[in-house]
């Protein structure tokens, strides 16, 4: 059976790989694109996958890890801009091909016999997501040997706490939790409800709440980051924070194309991209966007454009 990957839009640009698409985006550790193939391929015999052209770094890593399995490219002329509906249920192929969209998550119930293809269009859709994962997948406590949690710690309620996590005196953490390898969390500090992947370090009396961290990112002493998606590699300097409640307790609208986007939720906190760089005692109101590779200076209150 092909397993065939179709161009399908995104409004995570700050958070793009190189070709464009956000096939390296980790959920649980492990890349994006990765994740859905193996999904598909502990249920259905798949002996090849499809790849759009002008996809290379989507290429190069379900090269890099289906190394049995043949790997194309075709050309896809599909619409690319097209919004994606809502998640999307479907049956076990009876052909030979199986399509999903490329920018979504793949999950199947045994229960149902289905697959559910749920779409990463917009930041609130991966928050979403991530938080749905969270709860029905992490529904126990694994914590590796190689873990170091200071005993005056406390872990309240099911996580995922992978190799050479180290966790200092008097921090909280309240599952489901995602906390992945070589990641430190800082002394005093509540994380909660979160996804921080691989060498994600919290400083001391820090605040994380809901929120996902895409990896190898830094976070100094009294941060707090709520309902946020934080990219690869960002610094976050001391004292400095992500809003996620307007004043008038209204919806947060974030901005695409020069339009006010309604996220439909009165909590969302910032997108902060990859690479990105956060002065200290630094503010981000609720509903901004960060591109990728953006320095901000200390003290900075970002955005007044709600």
């Amino acid at each position: 059976m092909k397993l065939v990957f179709r161009k399908s839009s995104h409004h995570l640009q700050s958070l793009a790989d190189n070709d464009g698409q956000i096939s390296s985006l980790k959920v649980f550790g492990q890349p994006l694109i990765v994740r859905n193939a193996s999904a598909a391929s502990k249920v259905l015999n798949i002996d090849k996958i499809m790849i759009p052209k002008d996809f290379p770094d989507a290429l190069r890593l379900v090269q890099d890890n289906f190394s049995r399995i043949s790997v194309e490219q075709f050309q896809d002329d599909g619409d690319s801009t097209q919004t994606l509906p809502k998640t999307e249920n479907k049956v076990i192929p009876q052909n030979d091909t199986f399509e999903i969209p490329i920018n979504t998550l793949l999950r199947y119930s045994k229960d149902t016999k289905t697959f559910s293809v749920e779409p990463l269009s917009y930041p609130w859709d991966l928050l979403n997501t991530i938080t749905k994962v969270l709860q029905e997948e992490v529904t126990k406590s694994i914590i590796s040997k190689n873990a170091i949690i200071a005993k005056s710690s406390i872990i309240d309620g099911p996580c995922i706490i992978e190799d050479n996590v180290k966790i200092d005196d008097f921090c909280k953490i309240k599952g489901p939790v995602y906390l992945g390898k070589d990641s430190f969390i800082g002394m005093g500090s509540l994380v909660r409800n979160s996804m921080l992947n691989n060498e994600t370090r919290i400083g001391f009396n820090c605040e994380i709440s809901k929120t996902y961290f895409g990896g190898n990112d830094q976070i100094a002493h009294h941060n707090v980051i709520l309902d946020s998606v934080i990219g690869k590699n960002v610094w976050f300097g001391g004292y400095s924070g992500t809003a996620n409640v307007l004043l008038t307790r209204k919806n947060i609208k974030y901005m695409i194309n020069d339009e006010l986007i309604d996220t439909g939720t009165d909590h969302f906190g910032s997108v902060v991209g990859d690479n990105c760089a956060i002065g200290a005692a630094v503010i981000i109101l609720p509903g901004r966007q960060v591109p990728a590779n953006t320095q901000i200076q200390a003290g900075t209150i970002l955005g007044k454009n709600n």
